[in-house]
């Protein structure tokens, strides 16, 4: 699917750097970018699931080591 990214002048130059520094086009570099936001995001969504469980899990526990 086709989409326009409008970009100010600023954050047009930071994508240029970065599509040059990982040596691929503007739009590779967006890409990746989206992927790995969302891969990134994903992770911290699930060590944040797995966090509260185990704070459930172990409450008892956590609350005598506290003291």
């Amino acid at each position: 699917m086709a989409m326009t990214l409008r970009l100010d002048p600023e954050d047009e130059k930071a994508l240029a750097l970065l599509a040059e520094a990982e040596g691929v086009s503007k739009q590779e570099a967006t890409v990746r970018a989206i992927r790995e936001a969302a891969a990134r995001r994903l992770r911290e969504d699930k060590v944040r699931l797995l966090s509260n469980a185990a704070r459930g899990r172990y409450a008892d526990l956590l609350d005598r080591l506290g003291q």
